[in-house]
C-alpha cells in the first residue's frame, strides 16, 4: 500500500493521479500549507475517481492557528474561481472548508484541530485502500459504478460491504481489522452480477 502522506506516489500513478500531482504542485499547496501537515484524501489516491471528483486535502489546524490558516488561504487562493470559505462544525470539531477551482478541477481544503492521520477522511482512505487491495480491480470498478450512479464514496463501500447503519461510522469500525481479516470480510461479500 502507498504512503499516502507523501505525494510522490501520484507521479507514478495513472494519468488522473499524475494530473492531480501537477495541479497540487502548480498551486504550491504542500509548501504553502506545510505547517498544517496536508494530506491528499478522497478518491484520486485510490484510483476510484470519476469525472467531477475533487481533490480533497486534509490539514491539521489547531484553534490557535485558525486565523493564520484562513489568511494563508485567502492570500494564496482567494482569487481563484469559486473561492469559498466556511467554518462549520464537523464531527463535533470546529472546521474550515475552503473550495476553489483550478485547471478545471474542484479543490477542497479541509482544516480541523485533529492530526491529519486521525481525521475521518484519512481513516476512511486507509480502510478503503485495504478493501480495494483485498478486492482488486473488480471492487474498484464496482465502487466507480455506484459513484457514477450518484452515490458518495463511503456509502458505496458500505453498500458493497453490506455494512448496516451510518456508512461513515461503519467503515471506521473496519480499521481495527488486519489486512487478512479485511480480505476475509471482502471475500464474504460477493459483488452483484454486472
Amino acid at each position: 500500500m502507498y504512503d499516502f502522506t507523501n505525494l510522490r506516489y501520484l507521479q507514478h500513478g495513472n494519468h488522473r493521479q499524475q494530473r492531480a500531482y501537477s495541479i497540487l504542485a502548480a498551486l504550491d499547496l504542500w509548501k504553502v500549507l506545510a505547517d498544517f501537515k496536508p494530506v491528499l484524501a478522497g478518491t484520486i489516491p485510490l484510483n476510484i475517481d470519476i469525472i467531477g471528483s475533487d481533490l480533497d486535502v486534509l490539514c491539521e489546524v489547531q484553534v490557535t492557528e485558525t486565523q493564520r490558516f484562513i489568511e494563508l488561504l485567502q492570500k494564496h487562493y482567494g482569487r481563484r474561481n469559486g473561492f469559498c470559505l466556511t467554518q462549520p462544525i464537523v464531527n463535533g470539531q470546529s472546521s474550515i472548508i475552503c473550495n476553489f477551482r483550478y485547471w478545471n478541477r474542484e479543490i477542497e481544503l479541509f482544516g480541523q484541530p485533529v492530526p491529519t492521520a486521525r481525521q475521518n477522511g484519512f481513516r476512511h482512505l486507509l480502510v478503503e485502500a485495504a478493501v480495494l487491495a483485498a478486492g482488486g480491480e473488480r471492487w474498484r470498478r464496482a465502487v466507480r459504478r455506484l459513484k457514477k450512479q450518484g452515490m458518495k464514496t463511503e456509502p458505496a463501500f458500505a453498500k458493497l460491504l453490506r455494512l448496516p447503519g451510518d456508512a461513515y461510522a461503519a467503515l471506521l469500525e473496519l480499521e481495527q481489522l488486519t489486512s487478512a481479516e479485511i480480505a476475509a470480510y471482502v471475500s464474504r461479500c460477493p459483488l452483484p452480477a454486472r
